[in-house]
């Protein structure tokens, strides 16, 4: 059904066209518009001349943008001059600078990690390095983007910082040159048995076809032979790589079935669209399993859909977010952005995964996804879905699937809920937080005996009775209340993401998932359906 579009919807479009510079009837015809225009323009002027107070136009503009785009879909949005070039920096999956990633607590900028191969690793700047100037002045207090001015820059231009490290007296001063950085989608990749191999990516930019492509080549010369591709926590991005991603795990099928992945329709013809497979990929066979969570959204949802349409492989864990909407982003003159839904997408079957959205309020609509009550278990022929009003579909082997709230895995398995405490400290950071403090101190000798012995700090290591002493009382120091119960109910949780954190200081991405996965459920059941992957692929 074609959404009709109210007269305040109408003129987000021609303030946004205005803006943009876009031909306004190329969106819309007849004076109205241009009415409208004058309507707002006319208001803006009389506000900032009579108006009590001085008022803010630009900031009156935005507002008005934010409020309007607020009567279309909850994925059409404006993007703030600030916010964009972060925003492009994401899809294009590279930006120009030193080459870490940092974390700002208690007025002190914190290397949370160096990015492999970029210009800090390559001089020694470690992770839990603080910076403490720039450039020769105290950087002590800065925000979040006055450290982003401070450290990107020109590929080729210099910067220096002055570091605190931890057992390390004098302040430590390093030139950096900046240079290209990639923003990777892959987080790790790694053999978890002799045969299976785990990818996880964490977004679909212009690189991550390039960057899965290279870490299954690589797993392949360590024996893999089957797969777990996580896409749990995966928000999306881009569509075409979505099909990429999809396309090396699907051959092209049949002149009279060929394998589609995803096609799209729009209210302008030039923005229907329809991809399809191609034979010629090395992991056409491989047995695939692919994990997903009620955050995984978007393109992740495409990937996971054509692999479920054509039961390639199995999907396991929670249902995804529901997102079958396809955004455009549309540069405006001032620098600011606007991200506008302009078609829908669809799977192989013909399904639509987008949740209703109407007449709800956008936090509301956001809430929902993570407020499902599912049964867990198998759930091959999705008959867990048999109440529901949903649509249904059918995939190639004839297995009924719905659409319209998600991709519902094949197999639903949750991780333990964590209580109300865990779940705060979390939120606030205490295990990170801790953790950096801890190794400034009494930590040191964790550093020196297991820094360059993961294999052995994943054997013998654990958060000792000493440890979560300490790391108690800092929780109490933070204003939370204990609560006994539910602190042995999380004891086990509490002790691995202790024991991953400090990992992750020592080694990344590596040290952590080697640790956390050891208590993730969807994974472990993961690694025991590999018979029916093969099975419903038709492998074996």
């Amino acid at each position: 059904m074609k959404k009709k579009f109210s007269g305040w919807a109408v003129l987000a479009l021609v303030i946004v066209g205005l803006f943009a510079g876009m031909e306004i009837n190329q969106l819309i015809s007849g004076d109205t518009p241009y009415e409208q225009a004058n309507k707002f323009r006319e208001i803006l002027q009389l506000t900032e001349k009579y108006y009590v107070e001085e008022v803010d136009a630009k900031m009156l503009t935005e507002a008005a943008v934010e409020g309007l785009l607020g009567k279309l879909d909850p994925h059409s949005v404006y993007i703030p001059q600030r916010a964009y070039d972060l925003v492009r920096e994401e899809f294009r999956g590279k930006f120009e600078g030193i080459g870490i990633r940092f974390t700002i607590r208690n007025d002190s900028i914190f290397v949370a990690e160096t990015i492999g191969g970029g210009p800090s690793a390559r001089l020694g700047i470690q992770t839990n390095d603080r910076i403490v100037r720039i450039n020769d002045s105290s950087s002590v207090g800065f925000t979040n983007d006055q450290v982003i001015q401070r450290l990107r820059g020109p590929k080729g231009s210099k910067v220096k910082v002055s570091i605190a490290r931890p057992g390390v007296r004098e302040l430590l001063d390093f030139e950096i040159i900046r240079d290209e950085i990639a923003l990777t989608s892959v987080d790790i990749s790694m053999m978890v048995d002799d045969e299976v191999g785990y990818v996880s990516v964490n977004r679909f930019s212009e690189r991550t076809d390039a960057e899965l492509v290279e870490a299954l080549r690589s797993l392949r010369t360590k024996g893999m032979k089957r797969l777990i591709l996580d896409l749990r926590d995966n928000p999306g991005g881009l569509l075409e790589q979505a099909f990429k991603i999809a396309d090396l795990f699907l051959d092209e099928g049949t002149k009279e079935k060929p394998h589609k992945i995803v096609y799209t329709t729009a209210r302008r013809s030039e923005f229907d669209e329809a991809y399809f497979a191609r034979t010629g990929h090395a992991y056409e066979n491989l047995p695939l399993i692919v994990l997903l969570n009620n955050t995984s959204a978007s393109a992740s949802e495409i990937v996971a859909g054509a692999i479920q349409d054509w039961d390639r492989g199995l999907v396991v864990g929670e249902t995804s977010f529901g997102k079958g909407l396809v955004q455009r982003q549309f540069p405006l003159s001032d620098g600011s952005g606007l991200r506008l839904t302009i078609a829908r997408y669809y799977t192989p079957s013909g399904r639509s995964i987008q949740r209703e959205y109407e007449g709800k309020e956008r936090q509301a609509y956001q809430r929902e996804a993570f407020q499902r009550q599912e049964r867990e278990g198998e759930n091959i022929e999705h008959r867990s879905e048999g109440d529901s009003s949903r649509p249904v579909f059918r995939t190639n082997a004839g297995r009924m699937v719905y659409g319209g709230g998600g991709i519902t895995p094949d197999y639903v398995v949750k991780n333990q809920p964590l209580s109300s405490l865990t779940q705060s400290m979390l939120r606030r950071g205490l295990f990170e937080q801790f953790v950096t403090a801890y190794l400034d101190g009494k930590g040191l000798k964790i550093r020196s005996a297991f820094g360059n012995d993961p294999t052995r700090f994943r054997q013998s290591f654990t958060a000792s009775d000493e440890i979560l002493k300490d790391f108690r009382s800092f929780v109490d120091q933070q204003n939370i209340k204990i609560i006994e119960k539910e602190y042995e109910q999380d004891l086990a949780f509490i002790k691995t993401r202790l024991k991953a954190t400090f990992a992750r200081n020592f080694w990344g991405n590596d040290g952590w998932y080697r640790i956390m996965l050891q208590i993730d459920a969807p994974f472990h059941k993961a690694l025991s359906l590999f018979p029916e992957a093969e099975k419903i692929a038709r492998l074996n």
